[in-house]
């Protein structure tokens, strides 16, 4: 049995792993860069090393140095979070050459998945239904020309080793395919190295829909249902939710049948998410497998009431799965909400910097995964994802009211942050009527970046109100008509209200 996990990651996901390992009884192990030094996953842990220098080239993707500090820390097992190393065929063979546990799937795996025209051929072998497109990659743009009089336009054009919106180009006319062939090949080969690259025929307004599937060596898989993740900006998911709002209980079960026999398909050991792209008419097709736990799996463990990283550890002890499939349910409705250090209002661009001031919300069915704190800064060097706000509701009805108060309740000062955009997104009528798609931000654009100046203005509240608590802490703000107390919220808040106002 695993008696010490080395999480070999940072952020969120890292104070999330070791949080489940406490609970399990195992001892874990903190790595940290220059920039993390003081990071909440190194204040966590049990145990912490440093690897080398902020970029993560030379910290977080170092093999050679997180084998060394596993074999130094005596740690048994690794638990890779998400990015970084969780698909590194590499790490996961160099793991299980030292005799570490590797907290996820095998190099095999790994590879046939991670590899998109690999694992488009696996699933036509296993009878899952796949975007029409190429089977193998695209060599040239006759090639591309080809195809795409077979399958009709628009396509897009995809890396095969690619993720996160990184080489993928729509092309909407025949003279696009080759600036767009060249543009995809060069971004993909800067992102991952590879820049092979395949055709799918692109689906009109399109849903993406994930499920979760769990997997032993013991020949036992299951699904934990959906996650609906339509809500994305630059192909990269914002507002995930579940269940989703479009699926009937039969096309669900259909889907996850799907789902697991896409993980049996590979041999899959540990917790997997099995991607699917849906149109209006509810049919679906396979998108990708990420042999890994995701950044959004809170809102299953919300709804079905399973802890995700607990079950990833009892199967890499080699323990069978306890959950049978048809004892599984959901229950409630759950929605995760990324927050990021980046500024809506100059194109969503990263804003590391200090934390001045934070305030997370509680209360019933609210979760807060994060990773920083008041005087924390926060690096230029890793994504800006600070915090993921998990809520859950019985009804979606409420869980969209609960999230909509959690996020009123969020507060962070000193760097730029999404919170305000997300609320719009809440209150969006697309969203709320759950008739949404992939086109929802650029759809609903100009309604989620309203009420900027009415958003400045809240900022400018709450940054006048910590100013004034700070002179009073000092002992700088001594005012005639009231002893020289700690002010109370409502004092500060109507001083900085009157500041505001005198200021605009």
């Amino acid at each position: 049995m695993i008696k010490k996990v080395l999480v070999a990651n940072r952020g969120e996901i890292a104070v999330r792993v070791i949080r489940s390992c406490k609970e399990m009884g195992i001892k874990t192990v903190a790595v940290y860069s220059d920039a993390d030094r003081t990071s909440q996953h190194v204040l966590h842990a049990d145990e912490a090393y440093h690897i080398g220098p902020s970029p993560s080239l030379e910290s977080y993707l170092n093999i050679d140095k997180i084998i060394q500090v596993a074999k130094e820390s005596g740690a048994d097992a690794v638990h890779p979070g998400y990015g970084f190393l969780s698909e590194n065929t590499k790490f996961s063979d160099r793991c299980k050459l030292e005799g570490i546990k590797f907290v996820g799937p095998s190099a095999y795996s790994i590879a046939n998945m991670g590899d998109k025209i690999t694992a488009r051929k696996t699933m036509i072998a296993a009878g899952v239904p796949v975007v029409p497109g190429t089977v193998d990659m695209v060599h040239s743009e006759e090639e591309a020309l080809k195809t795409i009089e077979e399958i009709g336009l628009p396509v897009m054009i995809k890396a095969s080793a690619g993720g996160g919106g990184k080489g993928m180009r729509l092309i909407k006319k025949a003279e696009e395919v080759t600036s767009g062939l060249r543009a995809a090949r060069s971004e993909a080969k800067a992102a991952f190295n590879d820049d092979s690259v395949y055709i799918e025929k692109y689906i009109e307004s399109p849903h993406h829909i994930e499920f979760q599937v769990l997997a032993d060596s013991h020949g036992n898989a299951i699904h934990l249902f959906e996650r609906e993740c339509s809500v994305q900006r630059r192909h990269q998911k914002i507002i995930e939710e579940t269940p989703s709002p479009i699926l009937t209980h039969e096309k669900r079960m259909e889907m996850g049948a799907h789902a697991v026999a896409a993980a049996k398909a590979v041999n899959y050991e540990g917790a997997g998410t099995i991607e699917f792209i849906v149109d209006n008419d509810l049919n679906y097709y396979f998108l990708e497998m990420n042999t890994r736990l995701q950044v959004e799996h809170p809102i299953t463990e919300m709804v079905v009431g399973v802890d995700l990283v607990k079950e990833q550890i009892n199967i890499a002890n080699g323990l069978p799965l306890t959950l049978k499939q048809d004892e599984l349910t959901q229950t409630g409705h759950a929605i995760e909400c990324r927050i990021y250090a980046e500024d809506p209002d100059n194109n969503f661009m990263p804003a590391p910097g200090q934390v001045t001031h934070i305030e997370t919300p509680s209360g019933l069915g609210v979760r807060v995964d994060g990773y920083i704190y008041e005087g924390f800064v926060i690096p230029m060097y890793y994504d800006p994802l600070i915090a993921k706000l998990v809520v859950w509701g019985s009804t979606r009805e409420e869980s969209i009211q609960r999230t909509l108060r959690a996020l009123h309740e969020f507060k962070v000062t000193g760097v730029k942050n999404n919170v305000r955009f997300l609320e719009r997104i809440a209150l969006a009528d697309d969203f709320v009527k759950g008739n949404y798609n992939t086109h929802f931000i650029e759809d609903n654009f100009d309604f989620l970046m309203g009420g900027k100046e009415q958003n400045m203005q809240d900022d400018d509240v709450v940054s006048i109100a910590a100013f004034v608590e700070y002179l009073d802490r000092i002992g700088e703000l001594k005012p005639k008509y009231e002893p020289a107390t700690a002010l109370n919220s409502w004092q500060k808040l109507k001083r900085a209200r009157s500041a505001r106002n005198a200021r605009f």
